[in-house]
């Protein structure tokens, strides 16, 4: 029997990892493949979207959607780890007001290059940053671009402030609360995290672990695994004939009549979803252009 192929929105407490939650729901559900679509740090809670069995495939477009989060900062400190979890390395007594941690903010919206923490996943050399980082070693990351769409301060409690944001795939939220900190001259790491969105999909969807592993003892845990396309609502749709949905499950190619203007920008990849006429999620489709074709990228349900 095939392994059941959905997503599961989890509310992540803080403290495990988002590798102990794939672990989790692996043993939990008893499917085989699980994975999650974009990390949150030990210390961060909130939005965490697991995907299972073949909806693994999908992870790549959801880890690259627009992220919200609620991020606390403390003033005063910087650490090693930009994070509360790191060791200090400098404080200050003297910190700044609102009205200049409002200004300080300004220069942060928008596209920008940010520099990734020395301790993150990212690898040079073939090893990851945080583990040359642990070992003494001096580690240089590349800055990378990024955007905050939007950033404001919410909540105002010396020596912490509470930021609400909404940013690019890929941004670090240790790293805007360390250069905070450098750009007001006192000092700052990330003291608390909570994702509140991810894409289309907001906190107010997602199931807390303990009920999550309260419906794997019970056996009821499929009630709240969502469909695969869920993960692609943005995108073009077409219903296939059964013909065609023959051919596409067979990864052979098929025309199409998709108007480019439901693309955007016509140097994007140009993606589709397909489905088959009984309206079951079939394929991801990709358009080959210079063929005048549509080919099938991923197929989810094989004849």
């Amino acid at each position: 029997m095939p392994d059941p192929c959905g997503l599961l929105l989890l509310d992540k407490p803080s403290g495990p990892t988002s590798h102990d939650l794939v672990y989790a729901v692996r043993r939990g559900s008893g499917v085989r493949r699980v994975g999650h679509a974009g990390t949150l740090d030990p210390l961060a809670s909130g939005l965490l979207i697991m995907c299972l069995g073949p909806a693994t495939r999908l992870s790549e477009y959801l880890a690259g959607k627009d992220k919200r989060y609620l991020a606390r900062v403390r003033l005063g400190q910087a650490t090693t780890t930009y994070d509360a979890q790191g060791a200090v390395t400098e404080t200050h007594a003297d910190l700044p007001g609102q009205a200049a941690v409002e200004a300080a903010l300004v220069p942060f919206r928008g596209r920008q290059q940010q520099v990734p923490p020395a301790y993150s996943a990212i690898k040079r050399g073939g090893q990851k940053a945080y583990e040359l980082a642990r070992r003494g070693e001096t580690v240089e990351l590349d800055a990378r671009p990024v955007e905050f769409y939007s950033l404001e301060l919410v909540d105002w409690q010396p020596p912490e402030l509470q930021l609400n944001v909404h940013c690019s795939a890929g941004t670090y939220i240790r790293s805007l609360a360390h250069d905070l900190g450098q750009r007001l001259g006192c000092g700052a790491h990330l003291s608390a995290l909570r994702r509140t969105a991810s894409g289309s999909f907001d906190l107010s969807q997602a199931i807390s672990l303990p009920d999550l592993q309260s419906a794997f003892a019970g056996g009821n845990w499929l009630q709240y695994l969502r469909p695969p396309d869920a993960a692609l609502v943005d995108w073009p749709s077409v219903r296939l004939t059964t013909e065609a949905a023959g051919r596409v499950q067979r990864g052979q190619p098929v025309k199409l009549d998709l108007p480019a203007g439901q693309f955007g920008d016509a140097g994007a990849e140009l993606l589709a979803r397909a489905y088959n006429a009984a309206g079951d999620f079939i394929a991801v489709l990709r358009a080959d252009t210079s063929a005048g074709v549509w080919r099938p990228h991923k197929v989810f349900l094989e004849n």
